[in-house]
């Protein structure tokens, strides 16, 4: 084992006084966190014309807080904040990209060992200290090799789940066009008179328990659209559940809960093997649809940009992201003919199969480099 120390140096970022930075390309491209970080390089917003911390072009730029463990190389000099540290590697003791999948594989050690009560941050010892395995540098390179063909293919599928919902939404635009504008001149009608527009039955704390039917928090509703799972840790008795079914307070297999705190209007169709109760007030629901519309419609037309600036005209003037069940029964909706609707949704459900294909095989391909990661650098246990 090697502390990241040994063989690298390790760089904290400073924030410059803010009368230096700049927009018209004076001084240094300053970047002062994950936010400023793309796929693998940071994207220039501001500049910098009196630098107080600078990176070297292939610095491995690690954020240190909020979140800790995010990742990005500079692409040239550089300015850095106090929400990166930069790590120059010594390229005779150590690989680059060796050293990448390393702290990538740290990032929940590196989180337990943030401190922060508004948010977590790592101090430069921590870093400092933080310890990889480090075999011979021509092993290293075999690694980080095999690790980059695996990285690659998952980018890849990735990629290729992304044009496939970029396929879908230009086929509904096709088909129904623009929603802002209505191009084609559809009929509309206000949401509350297509659907029940509602939430669910507030469940207080101590009506909690520490297993029985999930409870879903608008973050595990985020995280089951996302990546395919909830896993909140909070449930209600099953007896509970059970009474709020029986009384019609449990969402069916059809419905669409929307997200209404946060980021707004994301869509959830229910499946028939959920079983699951969620938070009033921050997640909406929609059910009992008119034969005017469908549930699949809804989800795609609520991912259309001309239909989200209705969304966030409803905001002006809150200062809180809110979608309000009184703002979604007010929203207009494009009411397309029926031939239509049955159209799209075969064309979406061929998508869905050719994405579960795709999706499977990331899931396989992520594992892969998981079990890898595991095999090269341990498992990633608390020091």
């Amino acid at each position: 084992m090697a502390r990241l120390g040994d063989i690298c140096t390790v760089n904290m970022g400073q924030s410059p006084e803010s009368s230096t930075y700049n927009t018209e390309g004076n001084g240094l491209p300053f970047f002062q966190g994950n936010a400023d970080f793309g796929d693998l390089h940071p994207t220039t917003r501001i500049w910098c014309s009196e630098p107080a911390k600078i990176a070297k072009p292939n610095d491995i730029l690690i954020s240190v807080r909020a979140p800790i463990g995010a990742l990005n190389i500079a692409d040239t000099e550089c300015c850095i904040g106090r929400g990166l540290a930069a790590l120059t590697v010594n390229p005779e003791l150590c690989n680059q990209k060796y050293l990448w999948y390393g702290l990538e594989n740290k990032v929940e050690e590196l989180n337990s060992k943030g401190t922060g009560s508004t948010f977590k941050a790592i101090s430069k010892n921590i870093l400092y200290e933080a310890e990889i395995p480090l075999p011979p540098i021509i092993e290293q390179v075999k690694i980080s090799a095999i690790l980059d063909k695996v990285s690659s293919l998952i980018t890849l599928r990735k990629q290729q789940l992304a044009k496939l919902d970029e396929l879908v939404k230009a086929r509904f635009l096709e088909m129904f066009g623009d929603p802002e504008q209505n191009t084609k001149k559809w009929p509309l009608q206000k949401l509350e008179n297509l659907c029940n527009v509602g939430s669910s039955k507030r469940i207080y704390q101590n009506e909690m328990s520490s297993f029985g039917v999930p409870f879903w928090r608008v973050s595990d509703l985020v995280n089951k659209m996302d990546a395919g799972y909830a896993d909140s840790g909070l449930f209600i008795p099953e007896e509970k559940y059970n009474e709020l079914k029986q009384t019609g307070l449990v969402p069916k297999t059809g419905d669409v809960l929307i997200t209404s705190r946060g980021t707004l209007g994301r869509c959830y169709i229910v499946k028939k093997e959920d079983q699951f109760y969620f938070q009033d007030g921050m997640i909406s629901w929609l059910s009992n649809f008119a034969e005017d519309i469908t549930p699949l419609y809804l989800q795609y037309l609520f991912t259309m940009s001309g239909f989200r600036k209705q969304i966030d005209s409803l905001q002006a003037g809150s200062t809180v992201a809110y979608l309000s069940i009184s703002m979604l029964k007010r929203l207009r909706i494009m009411i397309p003919s029926k031939k239509l609707l049955q159209l799209f949704a075969s064309f979406a459900v061929d998508v869905d199969k050719y994405r579960l294909t795709i999706q499977q095989g990331l899931d396989k391909l992520e594992i892969l480099k998981k079990a890898l990661m595991e095999e090269y650098f341990g498992g990633g246990e608390l020091m």
